[in-house]
């Protein structure tokens, strides 16, 4: 036997396992507060189902494998969001628009990157059916920043995008054929100012309108001399004016790593002060059974990252002395304590990591 495991999978010991998922309970009910009931999806499902639910959801990163049962292709979910739109239009298509879901899970990649190099990791988060309008942006950008005091992140912050900015300039007073459209979201995704220059130089200025959210907002208005971004600005200064002043914002209208499905609006969640995202949100299309499509908006949080380094999670732990009576050290625990019983006479508070010894009926800390 080996204590090796696959690539990009690993143990949670404790404490960290005890702080994930204290932290998990504490997000999932600030999300709850909300009104976004919990729904726990299979681990995997049926992969062609999974890979349609939603555009651009492809399975070039689920694990499948053959079911013996049915003799069909399994996927083991990549990502959460796809399974719990699933249920909004199947389970709960009866409920009226819009409908509020959360969730909290494991999910498992086929393949890592170098700067991410789990595999596995635990998605927590909140999706709304039925709408994508400004207001439901609005109330979902709160319930992630509430997640994140609820989680304790410090120095949280949000950085906007329009992920369909491009395309919408393209087939507007900007144009671009489609055999160039996607280098140029590369380039500006890259910030590469001349190879920009090189496909579409009026899309220039895209590159300086990036940076704290008020003077980037001030430059995307000066660039769209047409008003075709009008009222996707109107909507992000709305979200921007929700948030009041509770976390930092920055803007980058670019950007389109990770947001391949979303719509008018994506969002990044950043906080510790850390440069890696804490969790992703925007607005987006589920594709229904028979090509039907539905707005939704919604956000996740990649739970490991919220954790610190080591884990904040309180350990405080009462060692029972051996031969003490049940009836002692349950009043303890009746009273917030974490009792830790010897069960031989030898046993010692050092042995059990405890923090507090009881005696005399009390407490006492060592």
């Amino acid at each position: 036997m080996t204590a090796l495991l696959p690539e990009g999978l690993r143990d949670r010991l404790p404490p960290f396992a005890d702080a994930a998922a204290a932290i998990e309970a504490r997000v999932l009910g600030a999300i709850h507060a909300h009104g976004y009931e919990r729904v726990d999806p299979p681990l995997a499902e049926f992969a062609e189902a999974l890979g349609t639910r939603l555009k651009a959801g492809a399975l070039h990163d689920a694990v499948r494998f053959v079911d013996p049962v049915s003799q069909r292709t399994l996927a083991i979910r990549p990502d959460l969001t796809a399974q719990v739109a699933r249920i909004a239009a199947t389970r709960m298509g009866h409920h009226p628009r819009p409908v509020r879901l959360s969730y909290a899970g494991s999910v498992l990649k086929l393949r890592a990157s170098q700067l991410s190099p789990a595999r596995e990791t635990r998605q927590i988060g909140a999706e709304l059916f039925g709408l994508d309008s400004v207001a439901a942006a609005q109330e979902v950008v709160t319930v992630a920043i509430d997640a994140l005091a609820a989680a304790n992140v410090a120095r949280p912050s949000i950085d906007f995008t329009l992920p369909d900015l491009v395309d919408t300039l393209a087939a507007g007073p900007l144009p671009v054929g489609p055999e160039r459209l996607d280098d140029l979201r590369q380039r500006l995704d890259a910030k590469d100012a001349g190879g920009v220059a090189a496909i579409a130089p009026d899309y220039l200025p895209l590159i300086a309108a990036a940076g704290p959210f008020e003077q980037a907002v001030d430059r995307l208005r000066a660039f769209d001399r047409d008003g075709v971004l009008a009222s996707r600005i109107a909507g992000l200064t709305a979200i921007a004016q929700t948030l009041d002043g509770r976390v930092a914002m920055t803007l980058d209208p670019t950007e389109r790593h990770g947001f391949e499905y979303q719509t008018w609006l994506g969002f990044s969640l950043f906080g510790g002060g850390s440069s890696v995202e804490i969790g992703r949100g925007g607005t987006y299309t589920v594709v229904h059974e028979g090509g039907a499509e539905e707005a939704a908006t919604g956000f996740s949080l990649f739970a490991d990252r919220l954790l610190g380094d080591p884990p904040v999670h309180d350990r405080r732990r009462l060692f029972v002395p051996f031969g003490t009576r049940a009836a002692d050290a349950a009043r303890m625990r009746e009273a917030g304590w974490v009792t830790v019983a010897a069960l031989e006479a030898g046993d010692t508070p050092e042995a059990q990591l405890c923090t507090h010894l009881l005696a005399d009926g009390e407490a006492r800390a060592l």
